[in-house]
């Protein structure tokens, strides 16, 4: 090691992250001493990672985290995610950022002040490129001079802030690609709670736990939309047809209107949601360069409506991965089934297959069936089943009646691979 230039033990150190490893491993001798003070990069704090940290007195933690900080020089990145710990100082938060920020590229900050530290007046008009922000507030945004030239991506989890304050943040970074919000606490300002945002340079977009009346997103440029646990009234998309990501998990959107056109779309990921198909379908009609598609536990809001087999073969036909799950209702079951059977176009690009049951019934294995019929080159087939613990006597005798089907059915199909993932 003693050969070994005093930068590499700097960014060595880096890698380390956490502050409590990088200054035992400084205490190593004076070259890795000085790697930590002149060359260490990265620097984090977290509650988690030391469980001493929770049985420090908060004046007795400030005082750590600042002589370990003013004991480095160029910090590019900075993390200080103190969850469990009682309210810092603003003084010394204060302190930290001001010494940190003409050359911090990242930022991961989750401290509870008083008062309120203002993250954009201390770090705006820096290099900052990477921003996650936690148990925060912002108000009163501007963006003339609270401007993030460098700005790429932005994080907010539980950070409250007005849906105003929200779009002029966006308009303070001109080079901003990746937004994440995750349960924000959106000012009220009228009788609606409304979000409208505007950016010209996102190209992903992640939103958890959010409920308001009315949601608008105008991106031009956008590539990956992922919405997780949300209840929206209504959500507006607009763009120009550049998005190739579309996921939703378990959002409950009474009325969905997508303006941007989805002639690029590549993945639809749609799980725990209630649409009408055939809405549904008229939006990802054209997109066809999809490649993968997922309906999981999708509940159909008309009580005729279901999964048309025939217009996804002949619409996606570049599609190689393709997840179903079997919710029917009882009386439609059986019409479903000679539905699907229905039509000569095959999907022969689907190389793999997922299909999945909550409630198993004698039904199912014809479903499996049908679609088998239609992938002509399958090669993996995976089928996921709910078994409950208490089964009854009905049950049991589903279960082995259906594994009895699926064994002489996949002896017609020996090149696949079969796999089951039971919960």
């Amino acid at each position: 090691m003693d050969r070994v230039p005093v930068e590499v033990i700097g960014n060595i150190l880096s890698h380390l992250r956490a502050a409590r490893d990088v200054v035992i491993a400084s205490t190593t001798c004076k070259k890795w001493r000085e790697a930590c003070d002149k060359h260490l990069h990265m620097l984090s704090f977290n509650s988690d990672d030391w469980p001493v940290f929770r049985d420090l007195t908060t004046s007795r933690l400030e005082i750590l985290i600042t002589q370990t900080i003013f004991q480095t020089k160029g910090l590019q990145g900075l993390s200080i995610l103190m969850d469990d710990v009682d309210e810092f100082s603003a003084s010394a938060v204060i302190a930290w950022l001001m010494y940190t920020r003409e050359t911090l590229r990242c930022l991961f900050y989750n401290v509870r002040t008083t008062p309120n530290v203002n993250i954009l007046d201390i770090c705006a008009r820096q290099k900052l490129e990477l921003l996650v922000l936690a148990h925060n507030s912002i108000t009163g945004v501007d963006p003339n001079y609270q401007r993030f030239v460098f700005l790429k991506s932005l994080s907010l989890s539980y950070v409250s802030i007005s849906s105003l304050d929200l779009n002029l943040l966006l308009t303070a970074c001109p080079k901003i690609e990746f937004l994440g919000l995750v349960s924000p606490e959106i000012a009220i300002t009228d009788a609606q709670v409304t979000v409208e945002l505007t950016s010209q340079t996102l190209k992903k977009v992640y939103i958890e736990a959010i409920s308001l009346d009315k949601f608008t997103l105008e991106a031009d440029n956008l590539e990956k939309l992922h919405l997780k646990d949300c209840a929206l009234e209504l959500f507006e998309l607009s763009g120009n047809g550049a998005l190739k990501h579309f996921k939703m998990d378990d959002v409950s959107i009474l009325h969905l209107d997508i303006f941007d056109p989805m002639d690029d779309l590549e993945i639809i990921d749609v799980s725990n949601f209630t649409i009408i198909w055939s809405k549904f379908y008229q939006i990802i009609s054209k997109s066809s360069k999809l490649r993968r598609l997922r309906l999981w536990n999708v509940v159909f809001d008309d009580e005729v409506d279901f999964v048309d087999l025939e217009s996804i073969a002949f619409c996606f036909p570049e599609l190689n991965y393709l997840a179903l799950s079997y919710e029917l209702g009882d009386d439609l079951k059986e019409g479903v089934i000679h539905y699907s059977l229905q039509g000569s176009s095959s999907m022969e690009n689907v190389t793999a297959l997922d299909l999945g049951w909550t409630v198993l019934d004698e039904h199912f294995a014809d479903w499996v069936a049908c679609l088998l019929k239609r992938c002509l080159n399958l090669k993996e087939l995976v089928i996921h089943g709910v078994v409950s613990e208490s089964k009854t006597h009905v049950e049991c005798h589903m279960l082995a009646s259906f594994t009895s089907s699926i064994v002489q059915l996949m002896r017609q199909y020996i090149h696949v691979n079969v796999q089951f993932v039971y919960e």
